[in-house]
């Protein structure tokens, strides 16, 4: 079953999902002019660090849908259910400026303020323990993002199963750039030009020696294969509840729980979905509230309990806190899909 396995020995979120977005002066724009963008300006009803909102939509520094730029900027290319679309993001003078290229473009600029969680109430929040309210005084601009789209989540979630991140991020970023698209607008002007994921159908002719060229194991191509064939009906799932979403995620089969709450914490902004099965969490949790570096997820929910309704709030918080134990184990081994 997904997400009972060490399937995240270095993963990134051990600093709580948080990119390094500069505070640029000028509105750069890759080498070339930028094609013509739709724009969109938003005000946040408070503070918004977007680093910290966006960071856990990054699959790595060399993730070809994601980039944060020198000028404050934040990239994503992605498929909408109006197709391919590439969305600049600036916070500037207490105002956020959207620009969106592609046929996706609308549907960004229109789901702009849920990605910057609009629909998360932090004030929602009480701290419980000293740790979780410095990390959080530290953190006001924390924001959980709601992106609206489950396959986008799911796919790079699957690849990261019982692997090292190091894996997964090579994974996602071969099978992007060979099977995807181009970035529309301006992000192909990039050194490293930005990609698109590929649609549903792509991933589903994908052959099974790419899988294996890019590192996938017959295990986890074969659940992303299942996933595909039922896009439709699971991308559906974002109108429903964090908890029914989940449901119908782990239908398919090597979808497990920590699988669907690395989805939801994305796709829906979910602040009680904490993650389970994971080989750190446990321990860091358990390290930061209680002392204790063995805790299993039984103990860690336990430990959680004080936060229903904002359980991966307050565990965003203790990973952003780098109040962590220290590592005695040995990283995972890399593993040859070759032997399995």
């Amino acid at each position: 079953m997904a997400g009972r396995f060490p399937q995240r020995p270095t993963r990134t979120t051990v600093r709580g999902g948080h990119v390094g977005v500069p505070t640029g002066a000028a509105a750069g724009i890759p080498r070339q002019a930028a094609a013509p963008a739709r724009v969109r300006r938003w005000v946040p009803d408070g503070p918004l660090d977007l680093g910290l909102v966006l960071g856990p939509l990054r699959r790595g520094p060399a993730d070809p849908t994601f980039r944060a730029t020198p000028d404050g900027s934040v990239w994503r290319a992605c498929r909408t259910p109006a197709g391919p679309g590439t969305l600049r993001v600036r916070a500037y003078g207490g105002e956020v400026r959207g620009e969106a290229w592609g046929p996706g473009a609308e549907w960004l600029l229109d789901q702009l303020p849920e990605l910057l969680g609009t629909a998360d109430d932090p004030e929602a929040f009480v701290p419980r323990h000293r740790v979780v309210a410095l990390a959080r005084h530290r953190r006001p601009g924390l924001r959980l993002t709601r992106t609206g789209l489950v396959l986008e989540s799911l796919i790079p979630s699957v690849l990261e199963q019982k692997v090292t991140t190091d894996e997964a991020y090579r994974a996602w970023r071969l099978l992007v750039r060979r099977f995807g698209e181009p970035a529309p607008g301006p992000a192909g002007a990039f050194e490293r030009p930005m990609w698109v994921m590929p649609a549903a159908r792509t991933w589903a002719l994908i052959p099974s020696w790419e899988w294996h060229r890019a590192g996938v194991d017959d295990k986890r191509a074969s659940t992303i294969l299942r996933a595909v064939r039922v896009a439709a009906r699971l991308e559906q799932a974002v109108g429903m509840p964090a908890v029914e979403a989940r449901a119908r995620l782990e239908v398919v089969p090597g979808v497990g729980p920590w699988t669907s709450a690395e989805v939801v914490q994305r796709s829906h902004g979910a602040a009680d979905e904490v993650t389970v099965g994971d080989l750190h969490l446990p321990g860091i949790v358990g390290w930061a509230l209680a002392g204790d570096r063995h805790a299993d997820d039984t103990e860690m929910l336990r430990l959680l309990e004080p936060y229903a309704g904002q359980r991966h709030r307050a565990a965003r918080l203790i990973l952003l806190s780098g109040h962590v134990p220290a590592r005695r184990a040995p990283k995972m081994p890399r593993v040859d899909i070759g032997l399995l």
